[in-house]
């Protein structure tokens, strides 16, 4: 059995890195799916926004205790790109990241529609009811432009969040707790922000589940409804995580040197 794994054993990095970002998004949206369907398909009785924000804290946690140790469980375009405007991700492995994170985000919504095929059989195909188990769609009040706002501020949060879990000069954070540091945060997103749109705060999330739904048959409309909302929760985290991630580095990362330095020089002038 060892050396048949052996042989297995993937040796190139980058493609390591991609398995690992592509089964962490898998898992992310397939808990975090599974979790909405549940208490949509039961009409509230097998569960509430209580639970689906929890139940996505957890499935990200999850991702990240998978992908973490191999890639550093991105497991979000939108997170993917806004490290590398920060310098702290090569431009070279953005495409494979985003494209295992896509990838894995739509297999994972097909299983989660495989799992609850029947009952969903049973509720029928309606956008946004059932559609909305996979997708995320807007209240009938919200215009696009409160949606967009909604979305870079969301993802700003979240971007700002992770930087300052991972920075081992703040908090320094044990390598064990970041999954449930980063979890935490997303959950806590959805209990403050999940109202308008329902917090997508990741384009994988967002738009392979959209493209799931269009070839099992709830059709264009899921592109359509509420003046083509579709493009918000793509464009909107790209921007909130580049916003967010550049805002924690210019009022907190950029600064922690300079703090070493005054440290250093304090000690210095005590002897």
């Amino acid at each position: 059995m060892d050396a048949v794994l052996s042989r297995l054993r993937v040796r190139i990095p980058i493609v390591r890195e991609v398995f690992a970002e592509f089964l962490g998004t898998f898992v992310l949206l397939f808990v975090g799916i599974t979790s909405v369907a549940q208490a949509v398909l039961s009409d509230g009785k097998s569960g509430t926004m209580l639970s689906i924000n929890l139940s996505w804290g957890i499935a990200v946690a999850m991702g990240i205790f998978i992908a973490g140790g191999v890639s550093g469980a991105h497991l979000n375009p939108a997170v993917t790109v806004a490290l590398a405007t920060l310098g702290k991700f090569s431009w070279v492995k953005v495409l494979p990241y985003i494209i295992a994170q896509y990838i894995g985000a739509f297999i994972g919504a097909a299983c989660a529609y495989w799992v609850y095929l029947d009952a969903i059989g049973k509720m029928g195909m309606m956008v946004p009811e059932t559609a909305g188990i996979f997708a995320t769609f807007p209240k009938e009040y919200l215009s696009n432009g409160n949606a967009f706002v909604d979305q870079i501020m969301g993802t700003g949060i979240l971007m700002m969040g992770i930087l300052a879990i991972v920075d081992p000069y703040n908090m320094s954070v044990p390598k064990y707790a970041i999954p449930l540091g980063v979890g935490s945060l997303v959950g806590v997103i959805g209990m403050a922000l999940g109202h308008n749109c329902g917090y997508a705060i990741n384009p994988a999330r967002d738009l392979s589940p959209r493209l799931f739904t269009l070839a099992a048959g709830w059709g264009k409309e899921t592109f359509e409804y509420q003046n083509h909302y579709w493009w918000i929760p793509i464009l909107g985290p790209h921007l909130g995580a580049i916003m967010g991630g550049w805002l924690y580095q210019l009022l907190v990362g950029v600064h922690w040197p300079l703090l070493d330095e005054e440290e250093k020089s304090k000690t210095e002038t005590q002897f």
